[in-house]
């Protein structure tokens, strides 16, 4: 990782900063700075950025500017977008789901990656990929944590950041799980929020037991 706010490197000990990592949708650049003090304030320095607003590449490059923030980009689906939020600064690369396509070059610029998974035979593309670390997602709809303990059964290296439908009330049951190293999670942002509730919530979800 290059040019970062920070020292951390690699995905494991970015997964390992804090026991959530906010799933932001930014709808207005102007509020992602404010936005990212509130949240390390909090305790909370691992920000994920979701591509699902044409504000997300400039508001990875303004929450950059707060000191001990760690910026990655979620939601990546193809080069392209890679290309485009590597421009803006993104320090780790969050993706839906795991194709080759995608993988590869990413693999190749040794940016931390965190592929999505939902199956055997994702997290096995994965392994092959020579990948370790994966997103469970969509979580609670894919089965739960029931399932994810089933699914990492046969895969003792991997290790989780499961992301979907995750609640301050039930993510400490999936963080008590050891193959399970921090949990995303969007209740942290709602629609609304001001930054002194948002620096609260990160608050609660930075005091969570691992």
């Amino acid at each position: 990782m290059t040019g970062g706010a920070s020292d951390i490197t690699g995905i494991e000990a970015i997964m390992r900063t804090a026991p959530v990592i906010p799933v932001l949708v930014i709808e207005d650049a102007a509020a992602a700075k404010p936005l990212a003090e509130a949240l390390v304030r909090g305790g909370l320095r691992v920000l994920e950025v979701t591509l699902r607003t044409g504000a997300a590449l400039e508001a990875i490059t303004e929450m950059k500017k707060v000191p001990g923030a760690i910026v990655g980009a979620g939601t990546v689906v193809n080069t392209q977008q890679f290309a485009d939020v590597m421009d803006a600064g993104a320090e780790f690369i969050v993706s839906p789901g795991l194709t080759e396509r995608l993988a590869d070059p990413i693999i190749a610029s040794g940016v931390p990656f965190l592929p999505g998974t939902a199956t055997a035979g994702d997290i096995m593309r994965g392994l092959d990929l020579g990948l370790e670390h994966f997103k469970f997602f969509p979580a609670e709809t894919s089965g739960g944590l029931k399932a994810l303990k089933a699914l990492a059964a046969p895969f003792y290296q991997a290790k989780f950041c499961p992301t979907g439908g995750i609640t301050l009330a039930t993510a400490p049951d999936w963080l008590a799980f050891d193959r399970i190293l921090c949990v995303g999670g969007s209740w942290i942002t709602p629609k609304g929020a001001s930054v002194e509730q948002v620096e609260q919530l990160a608050r609660e979800a930075a005091a969570l037991a691992r």
